[in-house]
């Protein structure tokens, strides 16, 4: 079944994203519209692509298009709580990327809502990290505890609103620093860009405050690097993801790109591997 596409957002993840639909390796999607806030981006990546998909002067323009079926949000926090609901009741389905987003309990209750109301699907890929699978089948059992630790090289970090109204100063760091350890809720408002992985391990397990996060700089690291550990019921579950980031994205790992495809893809095929 074809399945018409529009991006929101053409950065990193976006520009994989509709690279690999252009390729036809994301099964049988076809990109329709781009949007992004700076019209530049859109231009510079339609000249990337053979498809030549239109590009949306608001976003106003993809809700109008009845053909849409999927939006992909692959731009930030921000974004998903500016276009989600609407995307939602003009009766797309959604893929979100910036799933940070959720801490906001309120917002999450209304997109699940409009998604209801719409009969519309919200979909979430696993994005850097390994085993949501496995969390989400040991939390239909009972699970105790899950903690996310995740460590990136400083220049991935020093960016940060926290990090400045800290003082904290990860220049010439020697050894790896610890610089946030607590609830998944309080650190993907902290880091809306670095540890989205920390909202959707929250919503596969025990939610957004039971979920413990580390978050380290390391100036040894190369590697964006998340260990999760589960511990319930069926047992315990480790799993150490060190990811390649994007040349030019320090922030963003290629496996959040990819797992965005695969999950793009699984939608078109009639034999889905996984839970």
């Amino acid at each position: 079944m074809k399945l018409y596409v529009a991006i929101i957002g053409c950065g990193a993840i976006g520009t994989t994203l509709a690279k690999a639909i252009d390729k036809g390796v994301a099964g049988e999607a076809r990109l329709v519209w781009l949007y992004d806030i700076r019209r530049d981006k859109s231009e510079k990546l339609v000249k990337k692509l053979r498809s030549k998909p239109k590009i949306a002067a608001a976003a106003t323009d993809i809700y109008a298009d009845e053909d849409v079926d999927l939006v992909i949000e692959s731009a930030s926090q921000l974004a998903v709580e500016q276009y989600a609901l609407d995307v939602l009741n003009s009766k797309k389905d959604l893929m979100v990327m910036s799933v940070g987003a959720f801490s906001d309990q309120k917002l999450l209750n209304s997109v699940r809502k409009a998604a209801d109301k719409n009969e519309r699907r919200v979909f979430i890929p696993s994005g850097a990290i390994l085993g949501i699978d496995g969390v989400k089948a040991a939390a239909i059992g009972k699970i105790r505890r899950v903690i996310l630790t995740t460590s990136k090289p400083p220049a991935a970090l020093a960016y940060g609103e926290y990090i400045k109204k800290r003082g904290i100063n990860l220049k010439n760091l020697k050894k790896p620093r610890l610089i946030f350890d607590g609830p998944a809720r309080k650190a993907v408002k902290a880091f809306p860009a670095s540890v989205n992985v920390a909202a959707t391990l929250s919503l596969a397990g025990i939610g957004l405050d039971k979920t413990r996060v580390r978050i380290i700089a390391d100036p040894k690291l190369r590697k964006n690097v998340h260990e999760i550990i589960v511990r319930g019921k069926s047992g315990e579950l480790v799993t150490i993801a060190r990811n390649l980031p994007f040349p030019d994205s320090r922030k963003t790992s290629y496996l959040a790109a990819l797992s965005a495809v695969r999950t793009l893809k699984n939608l078109s095929e009639a034999v889905r591997i996984g839970t």
